[in-house]
């Protein structure tokens, strides 16, 4: 049982990488670009500018870690009994049709319309790479953790972007899905 574990786990892990990649090749083909087109790459990009989701790592990389969480949990309830390899896969899949989605014309002008994203032009690869590379360790996280420190982390990461950036997942999604001007305003404010 234990070695059909392991092997499931392996396959799981190696479908998760190749799922990426395929993520990757998709980006390339939608002609996004490989980095910032300031021509840097920058391990942080703290600041709230046409640099956002252009480099490795920014504000918006924490709700991808509770994205993580969050497919994690999805995962165990819907995959119960499946190795933790095939469950990681399922979250990249839809990690990956997010990043695809995020980039696409549709969402990309939503954000310019609906939220304070108003330059906003959807992401680099590496950013969208990364950004899958930030789900799955908080997936992978969330496999380990206690889940009160999960929910603690991410209640403390939601707290700490709405505090710094003013913005968060759970304003992203509210914003998306149902704007609210008076908060759109109070973001504008920062």
């Amino acid at each position: 049982m234990g070695r059909r574990r392991s092997s499931g786990n392996r396959r799981g892990f190696i479908l998760a990488a190749l799922v990426a990649v395929g993520a990757c090749v998709l980006l390339f083909l939608m002609h996004r670009p490989p980095i910032c087109t300031c021509g840097r790459v920058e391990l942080w990009h703290g600041a709230l500018d046409s640099g956002n989701s252009q480099h490795i790592a920014d504000w918006y990389s924490l709700s991808h870690v509770i994205h993580g969480f969050l497919f994690y949990a999805l995962a165990r309830w819907l995959l119960r009994g499946k190795p933790l390899g095939t469950r990681l896969a399922a979250a990249v899949a839809v990690e990956s049709a997010w990043e695809i989605l995020e980039n696409s014309p549709i969402i990309i002008d939503r954000y310019r319309t609906a939220t304070i994203a108003l330059g906003y032009s959807g992401d680099s690869i590496l950013n969208s790479m990364s950004d899958i590379g930030m789900m799955t360790a908080g997936f992978l996280f969330a496999a380990r953790a206690p889940v009160r420190v999960t929910i603690a982390a991410g209640i403390l990461m939601e707290l700490l972007a709405l505090v710094v950036i003013r913005d968060n997942l759970t304003l992203n999604i509210l914003m998306l899905t149902w704007p609210v001007e008076a908060i759109r305003q109070w973001q504008a404010a920062l």
